[in-house]
């Protein structure tokens, strides 16, 4: 696969839904498959980078992307492996300090800001390492016991999910560190940003469509996978209100910039306002001025800011205070989910996530499981708001409706775009 269709590939899905999963001795060429289809997506969205590439971390919130293709092959050996293969030989008695992330139950772990410094064990030893895994997985799920296969491949199809978030935070870490370069490097030449969904059109009353009002069932509907934070499925009550159909465009957010956005505070949040003078913001994340005229960062180099094109790069602060501008508000995780369900949005998936004025909180009945996995989502639930969609670097088949992502307010180094709504 070229790696723009790797980036913006059709939303395909790399794990079946429940009902069409083989059952019996077929499941395990399907788990195979599966496997190798996820871990192979990995290996294609590093391999346009140099071995310097792969080490550099830009800023504490991202990380290498050798130790993103480490860690998720610490993740099966941590949770697959260790527990359900006896005969298994840890690859290397240093990595699991080196390449946990936060699992406190799963032992210590080097410190995040600095996994940048990780020099050795270098990539070909982290290559090594994901072959090591990679065929003792392969021989995991040939030999599984009945017993105890239902659990092995309950943990395998976290195992890919969890390795998927880290494909996208591979693109969209590298692409920070990218922007911090004054050479502006290309990840990939052929980038362009996704098509469909796009053309002309007017932003007016018609851009706005009811989201239906009453009560209706929000969360994971059961079918297939879905993270913890998605449960339970649970009834809540959606207000009369109007939900735009596309995302904001660059054209808009220009508007911002000139009425004064980034230098009035009667838009802003309290703490919004001291992100801005802090951090000198003037405009989303990545554009930079050029004579007259705005450009942008992206995967694909440096560019002229398009238009006509959604708006990226932008924290929750600019979110809520571009709504405060346009007179309308964010809209609910819960609104922005009926709606999508009615099929209301226009570049709901694919095209960046969208944050919604929701803080990230436990639903109601919501229990972590039991164990270091518990520590996956639960501990978390505080002081972030939650975004919905999927973007244009979410990997094939790891974009649903239900689905919750979550960063914290100033957050702007994801592929994150404004939907608005009004009441």
């Amino acid at each position: 696969m070229a790696r723009a269709a790797v980036i913006e590939g059709p939303r395909g899905s790399a794990v079946a839904s429940a009902q069409d999963r083989p059952q019996g001795a077929s499941a395990r060429g399907y788990w195979i498959k599966a496997f190798r289809r996820v871990r192979d997506e990995t290996e294609a969205r590093a391999a346009p980078l140099s071995a310097e590439d792969q080490i550099v971390q830009s800023m504490a919130d991202a990380s290498p992307t050798k130790w993103h293709r480490a860690h998720v092959t610490w993740f099966f050996e941590q949770f697959l492996l260790v527990p359900y293969d006896l005969s298994y030989t840890i690859f290397d008695e240093r990595f699991p300090f080196l390449f946990n992330s936060y699992y406190v139950a799963a032992g210590p772990r080097y410190a995040r800001p600095q996994r940048g410094l990780i020099t050795r064990p270098n990539g070909a030893d982290v290559t090594n390492y994901r072959a090591h895994v990679d065929a003792a997985v392969v021989r995991l799920i040939e030999n599984v016991s009945e017993a105890d296969a239902a659990r092995v491949f309950e943990i395998l199809e976290i195992g890919l999910n969890h390795e998927q978030q880290h494909q996208e935070l591979l693109i969209t870490d590298i692409l920070h560190a990218f922007a911090q370069n004054p050479t502006n490097p290309v990840y990939d030449t052929q980038w362009q940003m996704p098509r469909a969904g796009y053309g002309p059109r007017s932003v007016g009353a018609d851009d706005y469509v009811d989201v239906p009002a009453g009560i209706h069932a929000v969360g994971h509907d059961g079918d297939g996978f879905s993270f913890d934070n998605e449960l339970p499925r649970h009834d809540v009550l959606i207000p009369t209100v109007r939900i735009a159909r596309h995302l904001v465009t660059n054209e808009e957010w220009m508007q911002f910039i000139d009425a004064g956005g980034y230098t009035t505070p009667s838009f802003w949040l309290s703490d919004g306002w001291a992100m801005v003078q802090a951090q000198g913001w003037e405009a989303p994340g990545y554009w930079q001025r050029k004579g007259d005229q705005w450009h942008v960062m992206t995967l694909g180099g440096l560019k002229a800011v398009d238009h006509a094109k959604p708006v990226l790069h932008v924290s929750y602060y600019e979110a809520e205070a571009f709504a405060r501008f346009a007179g309308k508000h964010l809209p609910s995780e819960q609104e922005w989910e009926v709606a999508a369900r009615a099929g209301l949005l226009a570049d709901g998936f694919g095209v960046a996530w969208q944050w919604t004025r929701s803080a990230y909180l436990p639903y109601p009945g919501y229990r972590a499981v039991e164990g270091a996995l518990g520590e996956y989502n639960g501990k978390f639930m505080v002081s972030q708001m939650v975004l919905r969609g999927s973007s244009l670097a979410t990997p094939e088949g790891h974009d649903r409706v239900s689905y919750r992502n979550f960063f914290y307010p100033p957050s702007r180094w994801q592929f994150s775009s404004v939907r608005l709504a009004e009441f």
